[in-house]
């Protein structure tokens, strides 16, 4: 079980401060494929390269980002990122080190622990089934209710919360800094407003599915109970502009650059069959 209550004070609630007037984007990266997602492994903190899929996943989306006004057009500024921070952990960092390197040398590559996946102790490195049968009762209120179980020796998400929030908040005020404020009087609604971006300065953020359910919560000030309702596919990207001091969701999960890739290997596994005589 969980440890029991009053074992493990709970401090006051990391708060993330969006600076007033902010106009600036945040663009979402998920890394690409991995080994261990291949095996159907919990990660968590465990280091595992890309896979050969992953590696083109992250050529995919770091071309999309280097042409973000291709049709269809990402909204984001017509300026180049200000930078990509991105977690240490080896598949995000070779997502990043693609993105930067399509980005070119102007844009600098910061990795940044805030944003490590959430820890998953004793689960890391274990299939789900070999979890379910061996500790299925936890694996099961985890999945139902994430703020009151957590894999044993792993992160709460409340920790993960705290360690979140100084991530962004550096984030959002490096942004404040290279940008002009806004105004809420501007157009708010679509179609008003630029279609593309706004004018101030945006960062790319390469990171994890976990770790973004989290800082997504912490972004619209949401209950971490809602942890679930988020989910970013495999180099889907993300982005949340910030009008005037107040986050906005201009796209959610675009896996539109991954589609050559779905395609071929649609082409590999129906050649497969044609070979093996399966239907």
């Amino acid at each position: 079980m969980d440890d029991p209550p009053g074992t493990r004070p709970l401090s006051e609630p990391a708060r993330l401060v969006i600076p007033a007037d902010l106009e600036a984007s945040l663009v979402l990266v998920r890394h690409g494929e991995s080994e261990l997602i291949v095996e159907r492994r919990f990660q968590g903190r465990l280091e595992t390269p890309l896979s050969p899929t992953g590696r083109r996943q992250a050529q995919l989306v770091a071309g999309r980002l280097a042409r973000p006004h291709d049709r269809p057009a990402l909204p984001v500024p017509v300026s180049s990122p200000l930078c990509v921070v991105h977690s240490p952990l080896s598949r995000a960092a070779e997502t990043a080190a693609a993105i930067g390197e399509a980005l070119g040398d102007g844009v600098p590559l910061r990795p940044d622990p805030a944003f490590l996946e959430i820890g998953q102790g004793e689960w890391e490195g274990r299939l789900a089934s070999e979890i379910g049968a061996s500790d299925g009762e936890r694996l099961a209120r985890w999945r139902r209710t994430p703020t009151e179980a957590w894999a044993p020796g792993g992160e709460r998400l409340a920790d993960v919360r705290d360690r979140v929030v100084p991530g962004l908040q550096a984030v959002l005020d490096e942004l404040a800094s290279a940008g002009r404020p806004g105004s809420i009087l501007a157009p708010q609604v679509a179609g008003y407003r630029d279609p593309g971006g706004g004018e101030g300065p945006w960062t790319i953020l390469v990171a994890h599915d976990g770790v973004f359910k989290v800082a997504l919560c912490v972004l619209f000030d949401l209950p971490l109970e809602r942890f679930w309702m988020w989910s970013s596919e495999l180099c889907a990207i993300s982005v949340i502009e910030v009008r005037a001091g107040r986050p906005v969701v201009r796209a959610l999960n675009l896996t539109e650059h991954l589609a050559g890739l779905r395609d071929e290997e649609a082409v590999e596994e129906s050649e497969a069959r044609a070979r093996s005589g399966a239907l």
